[in-house]
């Protein structure tokens, strides 16, 4: 099945968009987080994307209010990112309202960890995330670039019975410029039986559907969506086809 999944990014209160996955390079909205998915929900989505940027720099969850106040007043499914670290971190945010949960750097820091959390809370719970720059991993608040291969981290994983992987190319985050459809269509030859989620530079309608043609699992937007580029209503031809 073949998701849209929009993204809410949130920093020290803003719907935020990251370029290039950076901190320095942040572009603001003047947008209402609960609003906002309020209108994804009205349109048809089903699940969110809810980014806790605050949680990504201080290496732990922050978020919590916001995250509740999604889940409280919307039926949304919440996948939330943003720090998890250790059990408590997922326990509490699980509490709070999130149906899923996205990691990265523990992946890289504490591989068993994150095996045993496949184990423990299920792959249908767990996603992760991967940032690339010339498919090396990038880690640590999007900050730090490791020597680790993109393809063998997620091998690793994959052979340890991970099913959700997000992937973002660094260098296309929040651009308008387009996926790295290379990439993906790579991604899902080697790791046919993975569920594929595709992340950065989304910018039409036609990149939607070449996404979908390679065989991803889903698209996670922000930016083309907060600036109207591409509207819910052009979506809706995607919902029907699931």
């Amino acid at each position: 099945m073949f998701k849209i999944i929009p993204s809410i990014a949130v920093s020290e209160g803003k719907v935020i968009s990251l370029r290039k996955s950076e901190f320095t390079q942040m572009d603001k909205y003047d947008i209402n987080p609960l609003d906002l998915a309020k209108t994804y929900e009205e349109a048809g989505i089903d699940v969110l994307h809810f980014a806790d940027l605050d949680g990504t720099r201080r290496e732990c969850p922050v978020n919590y209010g916001l995250l509740e106040m999604l889940a409280g007043h919307t039926n949304l499914k919440i996948d939330f990112m943003g720090g998890i670290r250790t059990d408590g971190d997922i326990n509490k945010v699980l509490e709070y309202g999130a149906t899923y949960f996205t990691v990265s750097s523990v992946s890289v820091n504490n591989p068993s960890l994150f095996v045993s959390w496949i184990i423990s809370y299920g792959r249908e719970r767990l996603s992760l995330l991967v940032h690339s720059l010339d498919e090396k991993v990038f880690v640590n608040a999007r900050q730090q670039l490791t020597d680790i291969d993109v393809f063998d981290h997620i091998q690793y994983y994959y052979d340890r019975g991970l099913k959700y992987v997000k992937v973002t190319d660094k260098n296309r985050n929040g651009l308008l410029e387009g996926p790295n459809f290379e990439l993906y269509a790579r991604l899902k030859e080697r790791f046919p039986d993975a569920v594929i989620g595709a992340s950065g530079g989304v910018r039409s309608l036609e990149d939607i559907q070449k996404l979908k043609d390679i065989g991803i699992g889903g698209v996670i937007i922000g930016r083309a969506l907060y600036e109207g580029i591409i509207k819910l209503d052009e979506l809706k031809s995607f919902f029907k086809t699931e």
